[in-house]
């Protein structure tokens, strides 16, 4: 990707679509699939709808809306799919456009996928983009209920 791109706001834009494109706006942010491939179903990234390089840089309407926000989708992430748990990391050391990636954990998640591990996966983890965007309607359809 050329470095005057910025993934995080072709995503908001709508000129990158992530599988299942963006499932919910609300509070200044986008929710959708992890973009790159993913070793975990139901992996999901909330990201600002404006260009904001890391959480300190939010306006404080924002700030205050991602926590409840982010609470509902790790809810639904967990009714939806089954996930025993929900991590939540916000690192901006590759994509300096704020983004929160919650990231289930089911109870046969591999210990090398868990925790921070989970960006670890490989090529051979990578599940067909058909199941993460199956999961992330799931994820979404438990939002609206």
């Amino acid at each position: 990707m050329p470095i005057d791109t910025c993934l995080g706001c072709e995503i908001v834009s709508g000129t990158r679509v992530p599988p299942a494109g963006v499932l919910l706006r609300e509070g200044g942010f986008a929710l959708h699939a992890l973009a790159d491939p993913s070793p975990l179903r139901g992996w999901l990234v909330l990201t600002s709808e404006r260009h904001a390089r890391a959480w300190y840089d939010l306006p404080a309407a924002e700030a205050a809306a991602l926590g409840p926000l982010a609470g509902r989708v790790m809810a639904a992430q967990r009714a939806a799919l089954g996930a025993e748990h929900v991590y939540a990391f916000a690192i901006g050391d590759v994509l300096h456009h704020f983004h929160l990636h919650l990231v289930p954990r089911f109870a046969d998640t591999p210990e090398r996928l868990r925790g921070r591990r989970c960006f670890d996966g490989g090529p051979a983890d990578a599940l067909r983009e058909e199941e993460i965007a199956r999961a992330a309607r799931a994820v979404a359809d438990a939002l609206l209920r």
